[in-house]
């Protein structure tokens, strides 16, 4: 399972809020939305929040193996 925990605090981290991905990024709030839920993102998507937070891939998402197969 892919997590975005780690996006939450970057942001923080780099006092950039929701308001601001949306309002000066353009980054739509589904995309916004589906990133709170752990729901499946592009690698577009990804790379754009790397690019706006100047970070690494590791900085905003980890991944948990499912041991239930």
């Amino acid at each position: 399972m892919i997590s975005f925990d780690k996006l939450w605090v970057t942001m923080k981290q780099k006092n950039i809020s929701q308001y601001k991905l949306i309002h000066t990024y353009g980054i739509s709030p589904s995309q916004i939305t589906r990133l709170k839920r752990n729901e499946s993102v592009s690698t577009n998507t990804i790379d754009t929040f790397c690019k706006i937070l100047e970070c690494d891939i590791s900085d905003i998402m980890t991944f948990t193996p499912d041991n239930n197969k």
